[in-house]
């Protein structure tokens, strides 16, 4: 049951296969089984044992369920949850204690889901491998498939020193769902941070439109571009909650008006009479092999289905990480400065001023990554810098938003391009380059959605030579998530991909991977 989907999973609670508190008591069991890959920051078992007692009596009852009842999740802790520690995987937040839920939190609570526990990230989002959080880095589940333990063991006698990262910022989040211990997960999306890791980790990623889910609660890093994301195993589940999370928030000003009508997708979908973009300036420096390999026949199988794939030019593409680095810092140095250590979170014992005090509290909060990024912002945020980078910054961003509709208006309707650059790098190579590097690495093909606005979506598409996961990536025109989704859907179908499937039986203190059928060739 823990490998199945959200949709399989309740299906089976409403036949009475079994009951709310047995799944998630499962998952519980399974999280304990898993802590090495340290996916969580705090696990909610209290609150596990209440929310799936009242799912039982909802059930037995016979009282009107919500679209998630008894479904276990999991949320990244970068979102406010009412009386649960959230720390952003900092030190300046460790104990803080939020007195309410983020709106996207209590929308799935709404719907009856029930919260497996918070997980782990970059410190405060920052991040592209989960390597950054005070907690330590996560493990991605992939490092103890059967295909990834064969494939190392031929160059790698010491199993333990050649794991993998998850891809950042929700690398806990993906690793929840890759693993099996929850079947969704919400992660956020600044540049990349929920997509990067579902690549990696072999799940489905979704980044909404800008504006069409709530942010409210959501500890913020780039207002602009913050989007609470979706990790799920398939392309419908992550339709599913987006159905749960969409719509107006009077506490989001950002968030639109217009009301979101919920859908489900297909199982019959027709590309034939689709135009699919291939963006020439995304064959970028660092692209695998396996990864152009993957892309190219993606493109091949939606031209042979019958849809039409033409070359498309994003000309701004190119400078769009400059520009993100710039904007992101900028905003980051003014949403951290919120963190002075008077009213929540770290405070340093530092008496001589409230000055040294503030200083204090700020070393001893952050770490080197995020003191860097305050320090990068305030640069270009400095009053002889302001028009030279932040100005000229926003220009660009106008001029990236513009290639995507310029684009979307000549008859492209779904763009087709790679996820990451290639597979999930080895923890001890990965930490070798700084965050920054990495991050840029890392974010190429992602970060532009964000700095337009527009909906993007990751989908497993096969494994590397190595054993590990390669996603491709779908974007889409703003608000047209159903066809974006739907594309996508129709991708998953062909490709069959096999997620992992965990026997919860461990051997030497690692899963083993129970079954797994062959990944379908493109």
């Amino acid at each position: 049951m823990l490998g199945t989907s959200l949709r399989e999973a309740a299906a089976a609670l409403r036949r009475g296969h079994l009951s709310p508190t047995e799944l998630c008591l499962k998952c519980l069991s399974f999280i304990r089984e898993t802590s090495f890959l340290n996916a969580y920051i705090t696990v909610t078992e209290d609150i596990v044992l209440k929310q799936a007692a009242e799912a039982d009596k909802r059930f037995k009852e016979g009282k009107p369920l919500g679209e998630l009842d008894g479904i276990p999740v999991a949320i990244k802790d970068n979102f406010s949850t009412a009386n649960i520690e959230t720390t952003c995987g900092s030190r300046m937040l460790k104990g803080y204690i939020p007195p309410y839920n983020a709106t996207v939190v209590q929308k799935l609570f709404d719907q009856g889901a029930v919260l497996m526990g918070k997980t782990n990230l970059d410190e405060f989002g920052m991040g592209s491998g989960s390597t950054d959080s005070i907690f330590g880095p996560v493990r991605n589940p992939w490092s103890y498939s059967k295909q990834y333990r064969e494939k190392r063991t031929e160059c790698c006698p010491d199993e333990d020193s050649d794991w993998v990262i998850t891809g950042g910022s929700s690398g806990g989040s993906a690793t929840a769902v890759s693993a099996g211990t929850c079947y969704v997960a919400l992660g956020s999306d600044t540049g990349g941070s929920t997509r990067n890791p579902a690549s990696h980790c072999g799940t489905v990623g979704l980044k909404p439109t800008y504006g069409l889910v709530s942010r409210h609660g959501l500890i913020p890093l780039v207002n602009s571009m913050d989007v609470p994301g979706i990790l799920a195993r398939c392309v419908d589940d992550a339709a599913t909650v987006l159905g749960v999370l969409a719509g107006h928030d009077p506490q989001d000003s950002t968030t639109i008006l217009d009301p979101f009508q919920p859908f489900t997708l297909p199982d019959a979908i027709d590309v034939t009479n689709l135009c699919i973009g291939i963006p020439k300036e995304y064959h970028a420096p660092g692209l695998s092999a396996e990864t152009l390999s993957i892309w190219s026949k993606t493109a091949d199988l939606l031209e042979n289905a019958g849809a039409k794939v033409v070359e498309v030019s994003l000309p701004h593409t190119r400078y769009s990480i400059v520009c993100y680095h710039v904007l992101c810092t900028a905003e980051v140095a003014s949403n951290m400065a919120r963190f002075d250590g008077l009213e929540y979170g770290h405070r340093s014992d530092i008496q001589e001023s409230t000055e040294a005090m503030y200083s204090a509290t700020r070393r001893e909060g952050f770490n080197d990554v995020v003191r860097g990024r305050i320090l990068s912002g305030n640069f270009f945020l400095l009053k002889q810098n302001y028009e030279q980078y932040f100005v000229k910054a926003q220009k660009v961003r106008r001029l990236i938003a513009d290639d995507f509709v310029n684009v979307f208006r000549s008859g492209v309707d779904i763009l087709l391009t790679p996820t990451t650059l290639g597979d999930a790098a080895p923890y001890i190579e990965f930490i070798k380059e700084d965050n920054r590097t990495r991050s840029a690495q890392e974010d190429v093909f992602t970060q532009c959605a964000n700095m337009a606005g527009i909906p993007a979506v990751t989908v497993p598409a096969g494994l590397s030579s190595r054993g590990l996961p390669l996603g491709l990536q779908f974007i889409g025109q703003a608000f047209h998530e159903h066809q974006l989704l739907m594309v996508a859907k129709w991708f998953e179908k062909q490709i069959d991909f096999c997620p992992l499937v965990f026997d919860r039986t461990l051997e030497n203190g690692h899963i083993v991977q129970r079954h797994s059928k062959s990944v379908s060739s493109l």
